[in-house]
């Protein structure tokens, strides 16, 4: 059975409203310091991290497959943001000294953008009902 006019209402204003806050954060991000949302995403873990991960962590973390994770760490590496460094029986993902720079610039444009963005247009007493709403579509960490 298709989804009823309201339910489709719903289903694309839900689409709509994280696509575009998530762009319009990004948009922010990449222009103030030059990172894209998934190096944001990345060099702002590492950095919560101590600097270092290991890879296989990092794309559980991040929700990714691992060769898609492979293939950003490559252009990071490339642009000083990253290096990759075997150990054991994995790689640890490292961030340099430019990364820890980008990443530590980007945090206060994000926060600025998640509160034009977001915060912002939620009334006090929706945000813990959003939350508990958010956290149970998303499932368990």
């Amino acid at each position: 059975m298709p989804l009823d006019a309201d339910e489709l209402a719903l289903w694309h204003a839900f689409k709509r409203a994280g696509e575009a806050v998530r762009a319009a954060i990004g948009e922010e991000i990449t222009r103030a310091t030059g990172l894209s949302d998934p190096e944001f995403g990345i060099v702002t873990r590492l950095d919560d991290a101590g600097g270092r991960m290991r890879q296989q962590e990092l794309a559980a973390s991040m929700g990714w497959h691992r060769s898609r994770l492979s293939h950003q760490l490559t252009r990071m590496t490339d642009r000083g943001l990253v290096d990759r460094t075997g150990v054991g029986s994995g790689v640890d993902v490292v961030l340099t000294h430019a990364g820890r720079v980008a990443a530590r610039r980007a945090r206060p444009v994000h926060a600025a953008a998640v509160r034009r963005h977001l915060l912002a247009h939620l009334p006090d007493g929706l945000r813990d009902e959003l939350l508990a709403v958010l956290t149970t579509l998303a499932g368990p960490p």
